[in-house]
């Protein structure tokens, strides 16, 4: 199959474990780019948190596209221009926010500057912080804070418990919000029907092309969907065992430059 789309989840997939893309990686990229492969990074990360890889692979310079807030917002590196993006109904923030409380897990999400939470040190929340390389913004409401139009809550707790609560919260909010986590620690909220497959399938049939075009990369139960639906899902050696048994193959770790082996396996030596 002549691949020409690569998505690529970054946390746990394009990056090692020191959060950087490796030299052995950045040359498979790019080779794939030189033949004509369109490069998309599909991540829960918000833009913000996206822009500097994308940058690092020159996608506003060789075209390629963000999928941020697992496929929330959609932007084309080359013009900097937004073709997709949808909010978390305003009316339902509230509720979220009491639900975090309620349940002792904590709630934050994003504005042009950073994270916005009432826990600005909780671990997870610097987790996130550090993530994407932005601030924690400690605020007393969140609910009250956010007047401005966001696409995605995350929700952090010890992965046990926060398993348990992932159903309760689907109940809840059924409808309204798509519920799912994408660490064992971070249990995402967003718009109904954004995740990383339908956000491909939106692009794919705005460039015209087919998913049996299309090759993934993921590690994370927020991959899955995206991973079952590329022509070709590769899952890395570090992937949750759900994401491996939705994949097609497996690759190597992040930490052993899997992408860099799958890039040269399915796109270099065809």
């Amino acid at each position: 199959m002549n691949y020409r789309v690569l998505a690529l989840d970054l946390d746990g997939t394009l990056t090692n474990s020191q959060k950087e893309i490796t030299p052995a990686t950045l040359t498979a990229l790019q080779k794939a780019m030189d033949k004509g492969v369109k490069v998309l990074l599909a991540s829960g990360r918000p833009a913000v948190g996206v822009w500097p890889l994308a940058r690092q692979l020159e996608l506003d310079k060789r075209g390629g596209y963000i999928l941020a807030y697992n496929g929330g917002q959609i932007i084309d590196c080359a013009t900097g221009c937004t073709l997709f993006q949808q909010q978390v109904p305003r009316q339902v923030v509230a509720p979220l926010c009491a639900f975090a409380r309620e349940n002792g897990i904590v709630a934050l999400t994003y504005n042009e500057r950073g994270v916005v939470t009432e826990c600005p040190e909780d671990p997870y929340v610097q987790l996130e912080c550090r993530i994407n390389h932005v601030p924690a913004i400690g605020v007393k409401d969140l609910a009250e804070e956010v007047t401005y139009p966001v696409t995605k809550f995350l929700l952090t707790g010890e992965g046990d418990y926060l398993a348990g609560l992932v159903p309760v919260a689907q109940e809840r909010f059924k409808g309204v919000l798509n519920i799912f986590r994408s660490e064992p620690f971070f249990m995402e909220a967003t718009p109904p029907g954004i995740e990383k497959g339908a956000a491909l399938e939106r692009l794919l049939n705005q460039l015209g092309l087919k998913r049996e075009q299309l090759m993934a990369c993921g590690d994370g139960l927020n991959d899955m969907p995206m991973l079952q639906y590329a022509g070709l899902g590769v899952a890395m050696a570090n992937a949750q065992p759900e994401a491996k048994a939705a994949a097609d193959a497996i690759t190597l770790s992040n930490d052993e430059d899997g992408v860099a082996a799958a890039v040269e396996r399915y796109l270099l030596n065809e």
